[in-house]
């Protein structure tokens, strides 16, 4: 064994950027737990035909709720069909890009290179 350096070359330094490694990772893990709960507590909207249809998602792509305009019923149901499905890819593609662009701000930066790797 070379001196100060411990098992295989793992050396104190190394323990030290290992140990620091692996508590960014427990933040991450506790920031995901809190960022699941409150993704389940948000309501996205979204919205068609000028907002006569709207569908809510949480923030975990989860349906919650659709309401229609009174207005639109006299459409025909193969246009509320429409205007619920864009309505519902709106409310998908919003409630997506607000988990991904805050899962982004979670792990940003946070450079989680475990040394000799």
């Amino acid at each position: 064994m070379t001196q100060g350096k411990g098992f295989g070359g793992f050396g104190l330094g190394k323990m030290k950027e290992l140990g620091e490694a692996f508590k960014k990772a427990q933040q991450v893990q506790e920031g995901a737990k809190r960022l699941q709960e409150e993704l389940e507590q948000m309501e996205i909207e979204g919205t068609a035909g000028g907002g006569l249809v709207k569908v809510i998602f949480s923030g975990n792509q989860e349906p919650r709720r659709v309401e229609i305009s009174p207005e639109v019923l006299s459409e025909g149901a193969e246009v509320l069909s429409d205007l619920v499905l864009a309505a519902s890819k709106d409310a998908y593609n919003k409630s997506t890009a607000t988990m991904r662009e805050r899962m982004e701000e979670l792990t940003g930066g946070l450079g989680l290179n475990l040394p000799g790797m």
